[in-house]
């Protein structure tokens, strides 16, 4: 099964969710025009790292970003990998990806499950609870959320139920750009799956993104990779090669999990 994928590597207004709708409205028209099967945004793309505003500025139950991205998607006829957003819940306020189909049905939702200190996420973010598993067009996928990718077991734990892909979405610094292209290749060669990427570009008071969006095969190899500015990437991806990478090297099946 082959998808074209996009990756809408945006620059953000820090702490102005409208303006980042109004930007993403335009460069997801942008996007379709290039009819992909499934898009993707970056990580907290309607407030970028405001997060000393983060209670006021979240989304309230992730209603308004679920509904602007449910619009796309009928719209467009077009999956989202709706980046990530500022939930805002009565448990606080989460770091969640937002996974829309091409028929505007919200399919799943995944928060963010390793906080970065760094960047002081554990202070004002909540912990989130569940996998990021999920399907489309009958297929297994998994959405993780930057810092996540630094933890291989938690990756892991997807690809051994099945996935056949992962959809990365990030606001990772350029200071360690050379970390997110070693940690994205290297999650496509151990899990034997495409490694799709979508950063952010720009900066804000405190940071400047690494852009350098990534579509990656089961081999490891880059299919397409943006560059440091704002860009659409896009790429095509075929399924059937996760299944004959595993087959190649039977790395599921000679797991030992029992001595790990």
């Amino acid at each position: 099964m082959k998808l074209t994928v996009a990756c809408i590597q945006m620059d953000l207004a820090f702490g102005d969710p409208n303006k980042n709708y109004q930007s993403a409205e335009s460069l997801i028209r942008e996007a379709a025009a290039k009819n992909p099967d499934i898009i993707l945004l970056p990580e907290l793309w309607t407030t970028g790292y405001d997060l000393t505003r983060i209670n006021e500025i979240a989304d309230e139950n992730a209603n308004e970003t679920t509904i602007f991205l449910q619009n796309a998607a009928r719209e467009h006829g077009i999956h989202f990998v709706g980046g990530s957003v500022a939930n805002k819940t009565t448990e606080g306020v989460f770091n969640t990806i937002l996974i829309i189909d091409k028929n505007g049905k919200k399919v799943h939702e995944y928060s963010k499950l390793h906080l970065f200190k760094l960047m002081d996420e554990h202070l004002f973010l909540s912990r989130g609870k569940s996998k990021g598993l999920f399907q489309l067009e009958n297929r297994k996928f998994a959405g993780v959320i930057c810092y996540d990718i630094r933890f291989p077991e938690w990756i892991r734990t997807h690809t051994a139920e099945g996935a056949e892909a992962l959809f990365v979405v990030a606001e990772w610094p350029h200071s360690r750009l050379s970390h997110w292209r070693s940690l994205l290749i290297a999650r496509a060669i151990e899990n034997q799956c495409f490694v799709i990427a979508c950063n952010r570009s720009g900066r804000d008071p405190n940071n400047t993104f690494a852009g350098h969006s990534m579509v990656i095969d089961p081999w490891g190899e880059i299919i397409a990779e943006a560059g440091e500015k704002e860009e659409i990437l896009v790429a095509e991806i075929d399924l059937s090669e996760t299944n004959k990478v595993r087959k190649m090297i039977p790395i599921f099946e000679d797991r030992m999990p029992d001595f790990y």
